[in-house]
């Protein structure tokens, strides 16, 4: 009885969308530290591609915020930088505000029990700190608030806001510990405004704030008001 074989399956992707993926996965992942000489010729060894395609993903990299160029260096992995800090946080302040106000008519009761989920494991973080841990529930639960956004574009710009914050390895709660506390109050406070389907414009102020609140928290413990850069 002969059989058929099954053709293996074949990553359809371009070589430059898979080079992207691998460094920005170990880029954020922690892999790959700040400072870290990413070396086109070694990367594309390693993958098996020539250069251009790596060079490509780099290039993505770089408009994303995770890597930067340095002269007589080359291509390196992007650091805490706080002055980029600042402007993406403000950034996110207004796109992620947004976000959050437009998706709020669309985020189910299952959305709202799974950030109240979140939220509940935030504060169960707080008895024995780890910034990298509540970090990552934290940016789980801000995605269920912004997720249903129906407009793409401010989407794309929230999640280049947040891959900057990874690159740089800016856990806001890490940078800003006792603002872990205060975060988790107003996540509740956020969450109580959308389920009562409260008016979009006081959603998006409060989810502005609550961003801002975290922003301004950074730049009081540094001694620079957050107007200064």
């Amino acid at each position: 009885m002969s059989t058929t074989a099954i053709p293996a399956r074949t990553d359809t992707r371009s070589k430059s969308e898979q080079a992207y993926e691998v460094l920005k996965d170990r880029i954020t992942g922690g892999a790959l530290v700040a400072g870290y000489r990413l070396v086109l010729s070694s990367i594309a060894e390693e993958l098996g591609f020539s250069v251009v395609p790596v060079r490509e993903a780099i290039r993505r990299l770089e408009a994303e915020g995770l890597v930067k160029f340095e002269r007589n260096v080359g291509a390196t992995v992007a650091g805490v930088d706080a002055t980029l800090y600042l402007h993406t946080m403000q950034t996110l302040s207004v796109i992620e505000g947004a976000a959050t106000a437009l998706a709020a008519p669309l985020i189910t009761a299952a959305d709202i029990d799974n950030a109240r989920r979140l939220n509940a494991e935030l504060r169960r973080c707080l008895e024995d700190f780890e910034p990298q841990r509540f970090t990552r529930i934290n940016n789980e639960l801000h995605a269920i608030l912004y997720g249903h956004c129906p407009n793409p574009h401010i989407l794309d710009l929230v999640h280049r806001g947040w891959n900057r914050l990874n690159a740089m390895r800016a856990s806001s709660f890490d940078l800003v510990p006792g603002r872990a506390r205060k975060s988790v109050e107003e996540h509740d406070q956020l969450i109580a405004l959308i389920e009562s389907r409260a008016d979009v414009h006081e959603i998006e102020m409060a989810a502005r704030a609550h961003r801002t609140g975290t922003l301004n928290a950074y730049m009081a413990q540094h001694n620079q008001p957050a107007s200064a850069i």
